[in-house]
């Protein structure tokens, strides 16, 4: 983010809705510098269409500028140290069975939402459709051939910051890879041994099938 814009997002996160005057003010730029930046950050949809504000007095309406929910993602956020709390004072204070089944319900929830393979195509087509649905979640996922069938590579984590302390979480991805390719999966590499990547080894006929995504 351009340093200029970022100070304009802290200031209407500060202050609310705000003129071009007033932040030309503050940031000490002329109007028309400050409605070029305007105009870049509507254009980002993190500042939404100006509302139209009537003075007490004669002159002419201002228009007031204001952040749209979308700019919440350029702020500081701490979810995974909120979560990485809430796992480890739920593993101190529950008994194993009870913790199971919360992770048991974490994974059914997240499987919820994942596509089902269909049965009647080959392989390589349900790895394509799991690894588009892998990278909608952040896993910035492939797969590849091996000798004796195939390997889903993930070369994000989306849980990093959790899963270093709670290695359940990795069973969950192993769980939601095993559902969206139809087919059991066994992990190969890991993140959390050091590895630059978790794959994923999915036993299947490579015939003539080429390499995939």
């Amino acid at each position: 983010m351009q340093a200029t814009r970022q100070q304009i997002l802290e200031y209407l996160k500060v202050h609310g809705p705000s003129t071009v005057d007033q932040l030309a003010e503050v940031l000490e730029l002329s109007p028309v510098t400050v409605r070029h930046h305007l105009d870049i950050l509507r254009s980002e949809e993190l500042i939404g269409e100006p509302v139209v504000r009537r003075r007490a007095t004669r002159g002419r309406p201002q228009h007031l500028f204001a952040l749209t929910d979308k700019a919440s993602s350029h702020f500081p956020k701490r979810y995974h140290e909120l979560a990485n709390g809430l796992l480890s004072q739920i593993k101190q204070h529950a008994d194993d069975r009870t913790v199971n089944v919360i992770f048991a319900g974490l994974s059914d929830a997240m499987l919820a939402e994942a596509p089902r393979p269909d049965d009647a195509s080959p392989l390589p087509a349900r790895l394509t459709q799991a690894v588009a649905y892998l990278n909608t979640q952040g896993y910035v996922a492939r797969w590849s051939t091996v000798d004796d069938g195939f390997v889903v590579h993930t070369c994000n984590c989306p849980f990093e910051a959790v899963a270093s302390d709670h290695g359940e979480l990795c069973g969950l991805d192993a769980r939601l890879i095993s559902t969206l390719v139809g087919s059991p999966v066994e992990r190969r590499t890991h993140f959390a041994e050091g590895d630059a990547s978790c794959t994923y080894f999915v036993a299947g006929s490579v015939g003539a099938q080429a390499a995939g995504n």
